[in-house]
């Protein structure tokens, strides 16, 4: 697939909650035209323009629209760069890199009817692209979105659009309280599995996805600087041997995961 280096202009920065925040970034038309068309499951990388943050960040594709050219990230302030990016305004430039990396399995035949996407924390932006999509092959998911408490749960609007929607919080403040592999969705079992997350919630859902015999697909979050497979930091042990998470992933099938 084309990648592209590239000016996107910022049309809108959503503060969400005091962690989270949707920065939208119009892509030029000129872009689309050459054939700039990022899947589900890929990430952007972004120039920090900061001093003292050097290395581009990483960042999910949380949306796309090919009509109107708007790019949609979700951002979670952890860093000097993200924190920065949080204040920035309608009508500033950031340098991207995109789009990069394998993104998630579009095959109805291999997703079925019910598919299931798991999510938690940032982990949920991949997967709103991924509902929307399904709903575009007129396939209905179940989505389940996972936090600590309810204040930071975020774009359930966007995800209602296209699946069932599911909570669990920690504190019980909303939908079932516990982890998201705790809810009571996994007494049904779903044609598929899509998830991203923090790395000990994946291995819990690949492991009621083993359970249910139903195929998986893990959203990896490891560090990437490079983000084209030059760097080396973000090398994933595989039943392939070693490879780089930024070009081989971030998508991966469960079964090809040295995962226990």
């Amino acid at each position: 697939m084309k990648k592209f280096i590239l000016k996107g202009t910022v049309v809108e920065n959503r503060i969400l909650n005091d962690s989270y925040y949707l920065l939208r970034v119009a892509i030029e038309r000129e872009v689309i035209n050459q054939g700039f068309l990022p899947l589900p499951g890929q990430f952007v990388q972004v120039d920090s323009n900061i001093s003292g943050a050097f290395l581009r960040r990483p960042i999910s594709v949380c949306d796309f629209d090919e009509e109107t050219g708007i790019l949609d990230l979700l951002v979670q302030k952890v860093g000097l760069a993200t924190n920065k990016w949080a204040f920035y305004t309608k009508g500033e430039l950031i340098d991207l890199i995109a789009p990069l990396g394998r993104g998630f399995c579009l095959e109805p035949s291999w997703i079925g009817t019910s598919p299931l996407l798991v999510g938690g924390g940032v982990g949920v932006a991949p997967l709103l692209y991924l509902s929307k999509r399904l709903s575009q092959l007129n396939i209905t998911p179940n989505i389940l979105l996972g936090a600590r408490n309810s204040s930071l749960l975020v774009l359930e609007e966007h995800f209602s659009q296209y699946g069932n929607l599911f909570y669990t919080t920690e504190d019980g403040s909303q939908g079932e309280k516990g982890f998201v592999t705790e809810h009571s969705i996994w007494q049904k079992t779903p044609s598929s599995v899509f998830t991203c997350g923090p790395l000990p919630m994946m291995k819990a859902v690949v492991h009621l996805a083993r359970k249910a015999n139903c195929p998986c697909e893990v959203s990896l979050e490891n560090k990437m600087a490079c983000g084209i497979g030059a760097c080396l930091c973000c090398v994933e042990k595989t039943t392939e041997g070693n490879v780089c998470t930024c070009t081989e992933g971030p998508v991966f099938n469960m079964e090809k995961l040295l995962w226990n």
